[in-house]
């Protein structure tokens, strides 16, 4: 079975210089790398893809810079392996939702080659499982659950518990959209171990902080798209009609990314007055978002909503954008 060791950059990118000419570093630099990344990684819930990647590379950069060309101790600089790894999960991710997907998968393998020298494992996970959900939403489905089983196999049994549900509900979702014989019973399985390993964390238990966003709602959106790509919108429409009525407004992309999902759940339910409604939501939440995630979100949209071009609504709507 592949591991993560096969995922890895050829060479050794992160090498630090023989002769280091920068200046010696301690942990006061690293905290205050902790809390760009972190601004970064908040940044992206309300600037998206082509808005961000220009400062997201130039993160990323200069946090190698440092590693390579600075002075400091031996824990130090597994600290600083760390925060790349951080900055190249967050860089990768941004690279994906601009559409720029080959550069998206240079930068997590260089991520995760910057977790594993830190011996992060529960980070290399996160590595792995985005790249891997990357790999399965552009035609590389084999592939991504390969890696999506790899990922969870990465960070084991001990990594925090939210950690845990994050790397199940992708295998979840690289199972559904791989397919094949049992899929939809494979995802259904994990999703239910995702929910079990959230229901383990406490108010005492230490998750990292790239893990701020992982909460049982997103388990529900993962839960209602799986159910949504198997085609079983009476039990998507609902859980997604719960999670958005609670959702915050300000997060653009993910709200059009739900709404999109509820339309085609309204389309497969035979609702198609509901759909052409929710399609119009998206459409106009996309109009001013720079990121191609949503916009092929609203392009899988309008294909599923061409079956009904025949009624009113729909044929409006599919017009508006011809």
């Amino acid at each position: 079975m592949p591991t993560l060791a096969d995922y890895l950059p050829e060479g050794d990118p992160l090498a630090p210089l023989s002769a280091r000419s920068g200046r010696r570093i301690g942990e006061g630099v690293v905290l205050d790398l902790h809390q760009r990344v972190h601004g970064l990684r908040l940044a992206d819930d309300v600037v998206y893809g082509l808005d961000l990647i220009g400062r997201a590379m130039r993160d990323l950069r200069a946090a190698i810079t440092l590693y390579r060309e600075a002075r400091y101790a031996e824990g130090t600089g597994r600290h600083l392996l760390s925060l790349i790894g951080e900055f190249a999960q967050i860089a990768g991710w941004i690279a994906s939702d601009a559409g720029q997907h080959a550069d998206a998968e240079r930068i997590y393998r260089l991520g995760l080659s910057a977790a594993q020298q830190a011996e992060d494992h529960t980070l290399a996970g996160n590595l792995a499982g985005s790249l891997a959900y990357q790999l399965s939403n552009t035609g590389r489905e084999a592939e991504g659950l390969v890696l999506a089983r790899a990922a969870l196999a990465e960070a084991g049994p001990d990594a925090p518990p939210k950690a845990r549900a994050l790397y199940l509900d992708r295998v979840a979702w690289a199972h559904t959209k791989a397919g094949g014989t049992d899929s939809a019973q494979h995802a259904m399985r994990a999703l239910g171990e995702a929910g079990e390993a959230l229901a383990e964390d406490s108010e005492g238990t230490e998750s990292p902080t790239w893990l701020y966003w992982v909460d049982a709602g997103e388990l529900k959106v993962m839960e209602s798209r799986v159910y949504t790509e198997l085609h079983r919108p009476l039990r998507a429409v609902p859980l997604l009609r719960d999670v958005l009525s609670r959702y915050d407004a300000t997060h653009t992309r993910e709200l059009a990314l739900y709404l999109s999902w509820l339309a085609v759940a309204y389309a497969d339910a035979n609702e198609p007055e509901e759909a052409a409604a929710t399609a119009e939501r998206v459409i106009s939440l996309s109009a001013d978002v720079a990121s191609e995630r949503t916009a092929e979100r609203g392009r899988v949209v309008l294909a599923r909503l061409a079956e009904y071009a025949h009624v009113p609504d729909v044929r409006a709507i599919l017009d508006s954008v011809a």
